[in-house]
């Protein structure tokens, strides 16, 4: 895929608006990871905390990527990787330092970790009175939860997605992390709203995210369509479950085709200019979206025998000149190569340890300025320079090569940096 350019007038040398911001995140997996590389888009300088050797363990969960891991790849460009054993003695004198020039301090280590580790809020508060502190957990803090595990999946489960997502026969997850992403969106506008009241106040501030309360944001309408005990939507497949038609239907030639059916008005243009029966639309089964959805399957029946006798690209253009709403159903290779995609030059490329790589810009272009697109880090790439720039070069923490290397210090004051044990 060949690299593009941004379509607008955004000058690449034009300020960012998180230039300036220096954010340190102990992350790992995908919701931190995702938030804090938001934040290193809009221009922040995020130095990313790993573990010396084997770093955050998103690195090892598949090899799809030139051998890197395809979340790892998507969720961490534009980053300084530092290599550094918290757990060490050791380390506190870095962690002072760095914490003394840092804005944001973002963290998605197991319950309770980061205040065991000295990392609280309330414990860096006093000394750093700007910092602001964004802890990203399954359940939050408070709660017969709070000590509780949580990954995506998990979080699906326990928020009700899995309950009205999949067939009727077998609920199923949705094949993107989309509960880690939420709790990651939510981290990101928090620390945005988080700066702009330091800007008034002059102080810093505790962010506590929830994975279990983003996902349940993102759950409102079936829950108030569940309302006082009513009946919840019913799991529908890719079909909406209260709105019909609206989902996949085969077309003649084996191609499958979604469309989206709003209102009334639609679906009287829709039966007279899609599937040439006009009657239809006066027919008291479907006469209405509630009649529509109650007899679904005799539509469903319909609309397939209908289109069995058209192929896609026919009934896209039925669909199209009736201006109802309609899409493909993209594989990967078909969202990769995607024309609208390609059209408006989204595609551009970043440096990694193993060579360019296609990146997606992000979404929500500002004619401003340009988004970060910086390279993905090796671990602990960046840790000799952070070291002396923080001053503690001469300390022996930061011997060369190590941290690139992934090799383990001896017992020393380098270990924190380069081999400390777990």
């Amino acid at each position: 895929m060949s690299a593009a350019h941004p379509i607008g007038k955004a000058a690449s040398g034009a300020p960012r608006p998180l230039d300036g911001i220096t954010v340190v995140s102990l992350e790992h997996a995908i919701a931190a990871p995702f938030c804090t590389r938001q934040l290193a888009d809009q221009g922040a300088r995020v130095i990313k905390i790993e573990r010396p050797g084997s770093g955050d363990f998103a690195r090892g969960y598949d090899s799809r990527v030139k051998g890197m891991s395809s979340h790892f790849v998507w969720t961490n460009r534009s980053k300084e990787s530092l290599a550094l054993d918290v757990k060490a003695p050791e380390s506190a004198e870095v962690l002072d330092r760095l914490l003394s020039r840092t804005d944001v301090l973002v963290q998605n280590l197991a319950p309770g970790a980061a205040a065991r580790l000295g990392l609280s809020f309330d414990a860096l508060h006093e000394k750093y009175p700007r910092l602001i502190v964004c802890d990203i957990s399954g359940y939050g803090m408070g709660g017969p939860f709070q000590d509780k595990k949580a990954y995506d999946l998990l979080i699906q489960s326990e928020s009700g997605f899995l309950s009205v997502t999949g067939t009727p026969d077998e609920p199923s997850k949705a094949g993107a992390s989309i509960a880690d992403i939420s709790a990651g969106m939510y981290a990101y506008s928090s620390i945005l709203s988080a700066l702009l009241l330091r800007a008034t106040t002059g102080k810093g501030s505790r962010i506590d995210v929830s994975m279990l309360e983003s996902m349940v944001e993102w759950m409102g309408y079936p829950m108030y369509y569940a309302f006082d005990g009513a009946t919840p939507p019913a799991r529908s497949g890719a079909a909406h479950a209260t709105i019909y038609p609206y989902g996949p239907f085969p077309s003649g030639d084996g191609g499958t085709v979604m469309l989206g059916l709003q209102n009334d008005r639609e679906w009287t243009v829709f039966c007279d200019k899609v599937l040439g029966r006009p009657e239809l639309a006066q027919d008291e089964r479907f006469s209405s979206n509630g009649a529509r959805t109650a007899h679904r399957t005799e539509l469903r029946a319909l609309i397939v025998e209908i289109f069995g006798g058209l192929t896609r690209d026919r009934i896209i253009d039925l669909l199209e000149s009736a201006q109802i709403a309609n899409a493909s159903v993209n594989d990967m290779q078909g969202v990769w190569n995607h024309a609208q995609l390609q059209a408006r030059a989204r595609w551009t490329e970043v440096d990694s340890p193993v060579g360019r790589l296609p990146a997606l810009l992000p979404p929500g272009s500002n004619e401003a300025y340009t988004a970060r697109m910086d390279a993905i880090p090796a671990v602990g790439q960046h840790t000799d320079a952070i070291l002396a720039e923080l001053g503690l070069g001469e300390l022996g923490l930061g011997e060369p090569g190590l941290a690139d290397s992934g090799r383990s210090a001896s017992a020393s004051p380098a270990s924190a940096v380069h081999g400390g044990k777990d």
